[in-house]
């Protein structure tokens, strides 16, 4: 990882949306698996860069915030790839319990049916309700079995 001190390339090679942000796939570093899809700012990168966990920018709240910071699932960063637009990252991470806020290992854990209905492919990791609170899950939906 390199320090923040030297990302001013970086940056330049950047094609921020006009909220100045930058759209962030993680991926497991292990088995290759997609996470999660979040947001990256200037500070965001930074800060991941900094801490070698990472970090996000919440378009809902407006604010910055550390993946793992309330459950204790952190990623642990081990590369940071630029596509070739500069229109988004790769993380490839260690995923210390679930990436996903519902409880689940990646947030990707609904399939697309033929018929266009979503089913539950994978069975949750961790209790999201008693980390967080209450139930964040848009929506109710079947469980199937798990190819997980």
């Amino acid at each position: 990882m390199s320090s923040p001190a030297t990302d001013l390339a970086l940056f330049d090679q950047i094609k921020w949306t006009a909220d100045g942000l930058v759209a962030a796939i993680v991926q497991d570093s292990e088995n290759d698996q997609v996470l999660m899809l979040a947001w990256m700012d200037r500070p965001a990168i930074i800060n991941t860069l900094a801490t070698g966990q990472t970090h996000f920018y919440s378009r809902s709240r407006k604010s910055s915030w550390h993946k793992g910071g309330t459950s204790g699932h952190v990623q642990y960063v081990e590369s940071i790839r630029v596509d070739c637009d500069g229109d988004v990252l790769l993380i490839r991470a260690r995923q210390v319990g679930g990436a996903c806020h519902e409880g689940y290992r990646t947030c990707f854990f609904r399939e697309v049916t033929a018929d266009g209905s979503l089913h539950i492919i994978a069975t949750p990791v961790f209790d999201a309700e008693g980390v967080y609170g209450e139930t964040k899950a848009r929506t109710s939906l079947p469980e199937t079995t798990s190819g997980e």
